[in-house]
């Protein structure tokens, strides 16, 4: 059984820096493409970074792109979301997902398998 949990929101000022992490299980991951995607109340889910397999390439929203680093550890089944100059426009549900091969990483209905969540609040 796939599972993926999310760890590290929470609450931070504007400015501050937070680090997700997401632990993948139930099977090797070290050939699929691991995202994270966000959703703030009354809002669509919406695609924040991706990064393929190798972790040789990595996608941003422009929202987040030069504050946000996405990485992961194949040895572990583990991706992180490094964000740092954080605002209060990105509060949200952070989740994180997975799916096989690298094309559509912007699309949620593309990815096989999804974490629960985790909190992460900006206060201004």
């Amino acid at each position: 059984q796939v599972q993926l949990v999310e760890s590290g929101g929470g609450l931070v000022q504007a400015g501050g820096s937070l680090r997700l992490s997401c632990a993948a299980s139930g099977r090797t991951f070290s050939r699929d493409t691991m995202g994270w995607f966000r959703q703030a109340p009354g809002k669509e889910r919406e695609f924040v970074a991706a990064i393929n397999w190798s972790g040789g390439s990595t996608y941003y929203a422009d929202s987040v792109k030069g504050r946000f680093t996405i990485s992961r550890d194949n040895a572990k089944n583990t991706v992180y979301l490094q964000m740092n100059s954080l605002r209060p426009e990105d509060t949200a549900v952070y989740y994180c997902a997975v799916k096989s091969g690298t094309t559509d990483y912007r699309l949620g209905y593309r990815y096989q398998y999804w974490g629960q969540g985790t909190q992460v609040t900006v206060s201004s």
